[in-house]
């Protein structure tokens, strides 16, 4: 038998324990096992989302940390690559300054020839040696350090490299490598040519590797554990290095070098031949390359990256530390925030066990083994209460339903709910104009009732192509249950805002009469055929009428003031651009939303009539100018925020309105009066800048115009 922990006067009302007196609840109360666990289960994750955090902010900075210093070496590279191609290629053309200045007669008079390397060429000087030799391998001219040295004959490599040139016609550059460092050199030949073109002899010049004009020292990078700058030739030879002792040695031997150009890609060859660097992070290095097609060397820095994050990885772990004291300050101040954010929880857990322990007239003693222990335990006590509520609502909830039911039976008109494309309920007078009983029609599909011109798509249950609520006002042609035809009209709201699935609301009132009556000459006399509003005719003939159908002064109360009607001029604002955007079918779809929303606005309150195009009228009988005023602004609000979708298309509409009050005083005016002066304030209305009211009065017969 459950257990009965409430009074039997029912169970408290929770809702409004907050206005109970403060010393009703208990100061302090301890937390359960519950909110420890779940205090712990915060700290937890909050130590373990900062550690996650922590690492992943620390990889993401030494990733970043090195790409910068891969860029950067990379860009300082090829940057010495540059320098050092300009170097010999400024030196080429120093080697061709020399050649320009020797003719051919020169080759034949080896004194006149030593002469002009002497004195008319002052770039001959630039080199530690110079040859020149005819195009039959005769030695004309050798000069060494400023000395002509007439019987000393060329070394070999020397020679070889002037034949090379002799026979091949092209400019050389050739390393000589000797057997020191200082005996390291730089051979550049030039060929020699008549004016027709013929090889006439080469000029050669030759540098030491570590002069000035080359290698020089200040282009190496400071002697450093953790970085080293070196050139090498093609055959692996190391000319200049950022430690001297390296110079002459085999690149092979170089620590990291050697497994980058192991794994270098055979594409990469290309690449460092036309001098574009390039640059490999190995696990325990960053190797740059670029290299020089001229003379085809290359340019390697060979860089610790262990070394280079090292004070990266300094600050890292420093940043550790501070991210764990931040942490557990954070972890503190959660448990404090946690544990005051239970109390409440707490105090209702104490409560419920008083409420539990209050006795027989309040509630039956807990039976042991019944219930958990901790909050969740003694809240469920508490929760049986609000099991007694939720019977209370239901007992409400089937009041609504049996009140919903009796309207359904007995209302007037016909009422209907929609939901899925079903039919959810239906009213006892919409079951007599279609001819079913209830429950034939409850669960079944809408298009049951459908005519064929429903699914030829004239009008359905479905809601208009507009934004904001949605209110349906179409006049439907349903099907009864033996075949025959209906109209009706229609009108629908959704039954909550925002959530289709709940359904709509349908109120349906039989027009087949009235739509009968539309086809009378009579009625289309003096109404629109397209929206079936009144048309220019009939609201005149209204006009006409309208100082009779006011109150007679002798039945106005003392002190009251004089009856009035007014008339408004609406006239939507730039509808041609709509027209001329999606055409004139599409136009009047838009026109008849318009019109449909001018009549569900003015249901019983006034006339609606469509003077053509997009002009609109409405009569308003006795009402005052503050009134007339307040109908005109909430018409322009509902046209503005209807935006209609045609063809896929949205339509922002404005309106701009004229009043016009029809006072005793304008009885006079006559009706092309009173309308042009409606025009008239339309008029004023656009030029003050459209979407707005404006108001002017009715000029009687006679009277000078305003």
């Amino acid at each position: 038998m459950p257990i009965a922990p409430f009074p039997a006067a029912g169970p408290p009302d929770l809702a409004h324990a907050s206005a109970r007196p403060a010393d009703a609840w208990p100061e302090r109360a301890l937390p359960g096992p519950l909110v420890w666990r779940m205090v712990l289960a915060a700290v937890l994750a909050l130590g373990l989302a900062g550690a996650l955090a922590g690492w992943w902010l620390a990889r993401a900075a030494v990733q970043e940390a090195l790409q910068r210093l891969e860029v950067q070496q990379n860009d300082e590279v090829e940057m010495f690559a540059r320098l050092l191609s300009g170097k010999i290629e400024q030196n080429q053309k120093m080697l061709r300054s020399v050649a320009d200045g020797i003719t051919p007669d020169m080759l034949d008079l080896p004194a006149t020839l030593e002469w002009q390397l002497q004195q008319g060429l002052p770039a001959a000087q630039f080199f530690d040696a110079l040859f020149v030799v005819r195009s039959d391998g005769a030695l004309r001219v050798h000069q060494r350090q400023g000395r002509f040295q007439r019987a000393v004959p060329p070394e070999l490599p020397v020679r070889v490299a002037l034949e090379r040139t002799l026979t091949g016609g092209r400019p050389q550059v050739d390393v000589l490598p000797g057997g020191s460092v200082d005996d390291a050199r730089l051979l550049l030949t030039m060929p020699l040519h008549r004016d027709n073109g013929a090889l006439l002899g080469v000029v050669a010049g030759m540098l030491r590797l570590q002069s000035p004009g080359l290698l020089s020292a200040s282009l190496a990078l400071p002697q450093r554990p953790d970085t080293r700058l070196l050139v090498f030739a093609r055959d692996g030879t190391i000319l200049a290095h950022s430690n001297p002792q390296r110079v002459l040695g085999r690149v092979q031997d170089e620590p990291g070098l050697a497994d980058a150009l192991a794994r270098w890609p055979t594409a990469s060859s290309d690449g460092l031949a036309a001098g574009a660097g390039t640059t490999q992070v190995l696990p325990d290095a960053m190797v740059s390359l670029a290299g020089m097609p001229l003379v085809q060397w290359t340019v390697a820095r060979v860089s610790d990256t262990r070394a280079l994050l090292s004070p990266l990885e300094g600050g890292l772990r420093s940043a550790w530390g501070q991210v764990a004291v931040a942490l557990a300050g954070l972890a503190l101040g959660l448990a404090a925030v946690l544990l005051w954010l239970a109390q409440p929880l707490a105090r209702l857990r104490l409560q419920a066990q008083r409420l539990l322990e209050a006795g027989p007239d309040a509630a039956a003693p807990p039976v042991p083994g019944q219930r958990s222990s901790g909050e969740v335990g003694v809240l469920a006590g508490a929760f049986e209460g609000l099991l007694a509520r939720h019977a209370r609502q239901e007992g409400q909830v089937r009041t609504l339903r049996a009140q919903w039911r009796a309207a359904l039976e007995h209302a007037p008109l016909g009422l209907a709910v929609t939901r899925g494309g079903e039919i959810d309920s239906a009213g006892q007078h919409l079951c007599q104009t279609l001819g079913y009983a209830p429950h034939d029609l409850e669960g079944r599909p809408v298009e049951l009732l459908y005519t064929a011109q429903v699914r030829d798509g004239i009008a359905a249950l479905e809601p208009l192509p507009c934004r904001g609520p949605v209110r349906i006002d179409e006049a439907l042609s349903l099907r009864r249950k033996d075949g025959s035809a209906v109209w009706l009209q229609a009108q629908g709201w959704p039954v909550l805002e925002g959530e289709p699935e709940a359904g709509m609301l349908w109120l349906l009132q039989d027009m087949t009469l009235q739509r009968l009556e539309r086809r009378s000459p009579a009625w289309g006399a003096t109404h629109d055929a397209l929206t079936g509003l009144e048309n220019r005719q009939g609201l005149e003939q209204r006009l006409a009428t309208w100082p009779a159908a006011l109150q007679p002064p002798q039945a106005r109360a003392p002190g009251a003031p004089p009856p009035a009607a007014a008339l408004l001029f609406l006239d939507l604002d730039h509808f041609t651009v709509i027209n001329d955007a999606v055409g004139h079918e599409a136009g009047d779809q838009i026109l008849c939303h318009v019109a449909r929303l001018l009549a569900r606005q003015m249901q019983g309150a006034g006339w609606v009539a469509r003077l053509g195009g997009d002009e609109f009228a409405v009569l308003l009988p006795d009402c005052s100018e503050a009134y007339a005023a307040a109908v005109a602004e909430r018409l322009r609000s509902a046209v503005q925020a209807l935006e209609p979708t045609v063809q896929g298309r949205s339509f922002a509409l404005g309106a701009s309105l004229g009043l016009v009050v029809l006072e005793d005083g304008s009885a006079g005016a006559d009706v092309g009066a009173i309308l042009h002066a409606a025009d008239m304030a339309c008029y004023d209305a656009k030029r003050a800048g459209r979407n707005c009211v404006r108001r002017r009065p009715v000029q009687r017969a006679g009277a000078p115009a305003p």
